[in-house]
């Protein structure tokens, strides 16, 4: 994309403060039969409903709706913070909305349609992903896209993954088509994302300190690191179709998942052992999951999308 437009300059800091505290509380007092989310309740689901409303199931009783929160596109949870990315209703505008304990605290104006978000396991750090041109990863010169990030404890932004230092197979790196999307966090140190450039994807490393990103493998799209630390979820592009592949990102081992359908979308895991992701039942967006290790049978859980476990 067009480096004129700095990473500062995509976004806007709007302070919530108090007034925000209503946060998703007000969804559920307008349902006096649907209690608020509860982001400390191990062993439940966030997804966005099909009419787009966050909601919250047990993983055991996803047929029993537990929560309410949000209107949001997309959404992700961890140690007490949500992010919401969600549309404004104005063409290429969007808004990342970020929750801490059930209170809206932060509002980030971001310049594009929304596509992507996720938590650090800490909740320290939310990143997000925005079309400013094109809806599909698919079509290769045809989008463009901002990925950036937000400290919730500093106040710290990274407005956008084109202001950092960026290194393919070990030398710079400085085409102006990059671009990229998908972030996902390590830690508070080290993140990983998908950069695009000259038709080609890459999985990146990035590390905050230096703000620098290097290549690690070629062909990974919208990666989601396991809970373990130890392995991603990713897109693997055979053609016009992506499949649910995972990485080991210490021994470099890979394989396919049982799901074959073409998957586009950025997958969650669950837990250690399993994948959820979203694709199209026939009626609408629905979730689905599949056993981390490539066997099993893909399973549908429910209707909806954008799975955040907690």
């Amino acid at each position: 994309m067009n480096r004129v437009v700095t990473g500062v300059a995509l976004i806007a800091l709007f302070v919530a403060g108090g007034i925000g505290y209503v946060g998703w509380r007000a969804n559920a007092a307008d349902n006096p039969t649907t209690s608020p989310l509860d982001l400390g309740r191990a062993g439940t689901l966030l997804y966005v409903d099909r009419a787009g409303t966050v909601r919250q199931v047990s993983r055991d009783r996803p047929d029993q709706v537990i929560g309410a929160g949000p209107t949001c596109h997309r959404v992700y949870a961890a140690a007490g913070t949500l992010g919401c990315l969600r549309t404004t209703g104005v063409p290429m505008s969007g808004e990342l909305d970020v929750y801490r304990d059930g209170g809206l605290t932060k509002t980030l104006q971001v310049w594009g349609d929304p596509s992507r978000v996720r938590v650090s396991q800490d909740g320290r750090f939310v990143g997000w992903t925005v079309f400013r041109a094109g809806d599909s990863y698919m079509r290769q010169g045809a989008f463009s896209t901002t990925a950036g990030m937000f400290d919730v404890n500093s106040g710290t932004q990274y407005g956008s993954l084109e202001d950092f230092t960026t290194s393919v197979n070990g030398k710079p790196y400085g085409e102006p088509d990059v671009n990229f999307w998908g972030v996902t966090f390590l830690n508070d140190e080290v993140f990983y994302a998908t950069m695009a450039s000259k038709g080609k994807t890459w999985l990146m490393r990035g590390d905050f300190a230096s703000r620098r990103l290097t290549s690690q493998k070629e062909n990974v799209e919208c990666p989601s690191i396991s809970p373990d630390q130890k392995r991603i979820v990713y897109k693997f592009r055979t053609g016009d179709q992506w499949r649910l592949h995972v990485l080991d990102l210490t021994t470099g081992a890979d394989h396919p998942l049982a799901e074959s359908a073409h998957i586009d979308d950025q997958a969650a895991w669950l837990d250690d052992k399993t994948i959820a992701y979203s694709k199209n039942d026939g009626e609408g967006p629905a979730i689905f999951t599949v056993p981390a290790d490539g066997t099993g049978t893909p399973q549908r859980l429910l209707a909806g999308s954008s799975p955040a476990p907690l």
